[in-house]
């Protein structure tokens, strides 16, 4: 399919990227944005922003819209945590965003690496706004209690599609788990704030969105991003539609009206793309 005009976007002069890369090359780091070639990689560079995949670079999944590589990941390394800390040192950030692949050869699913990553920031300083995007772990609430008290400022946890759609788009995965995680966290942390996400454009229908809005309310997820899938690789689920950017904004409109904190829906939008401004916009309401 030819993409339509309104997914087209400039990209940065190569210079203005250099700074990420050369930390990111120096400290031996792994980003989502490189790895799941995500189309805002150049904007978030430019702007001094990226967000690091933890565990390692190999994800035992294999879902049917990711382009990260999966199969047999190398052993955790230990010293990981520390340099993800450098990083966002010589970065300057004051919101970071951490996520993973998923490990489910780990007993824990990589619950207390999560965890050593967030003291490690937190020794830098306090102050600094973390938001973790999380696997499932298998739905062990024990793992996901592991990332909770080290109170992370944000959970995320995307939900990615309906459930209809699952065995294609997420074959390993399971739509009640994913939300029984956030139903979790707020249970247990109810002041921790939530968030997920999912995308469009795999074959989803109007009243199956409609749904998934409201199964994510009723578990009270208190964020939202929607965007526009895009096949990273051949290999990868094809694009079903491009959904033009007012449909976007209906979907936008409908979540802040059923009771999500804050919205983010457009073409490019990702969970991780803006976070701190996803995060700010609820602090000024």
């Amino acid at each position: 399919m030819k993409k339509p005009p309104w997914l087209k976007k400039r990209i940065p002069p190569y210079q203005d990227l250099l700074k990420i890369k050369s930390i990111l090359n120096e400290t031996k780091l792994h980003t989502v944005c490189e790895e799941a070639r995500c189309p805002n990689l150049g904007e978030c560079f430019s702007r001094g922003t990226a967000t690091f995949l933890i565990l390692g670079g190999i994800c035992t999944r294999d879902c049917g819209f990711c382009a990260v590589e999966h199969g047999v990941p190398a052993p955790l390394d230990e010293a990981e945590p520390e340099r993800v800390a450098q990083a966002v040192k010589k970065m300057g950030l004051q919101y970071v965003v951490i996520t993973s692949v998923t490990r489910d050869d780990l007993p824990d699913g990589g619950a207390h690496d999560f965890a050593k990553t967030i003291q490690a920031i937190r020794s830098l300083d306090r102050k600094i706004k973390i938001e973790v995007l999380i696997p499932d772990f298998q739905g062990k609430p024990s793992s996901l209690i592991v990332v909770l008290k080290e109170g992370p400022d944000v959970l995320n946890h995307n939900i990615e599609t309906v459930p209809r759609l699952y065995p294609e788009v997420r074959p390993q995965a399971d739509y009640e788990r994913s939300l029984n995680l956030l139903k979790r966290c707020k249970e247990n942390y109810p002041y921790i704030l939530t968030k997920s996400g999912f995308m469009l454009g795999l074959g989803e229908r109007e009243e199956e969105v409609i749904e998934l809005l409201k199964d994510l309310r009723r578990v009270r997820c208190d964020f939202l991003t929607i965007g526009q899938y895009l096949q990273p690789r051949s290999d990868r689920l094809p694009v079903m539609r491009y959904v033009p950017p007012e449909e976007f904004e209906e979907y936008e409109k409908i979540g802040l009206k059923i009771g999500f904190r804050s919205v983010a829906s457009g073409p490019f939008v990702r969970s991780s793309f803006h976070a701190s401004q996803l995060f700010e916009n609820n602090l000024r309401k």
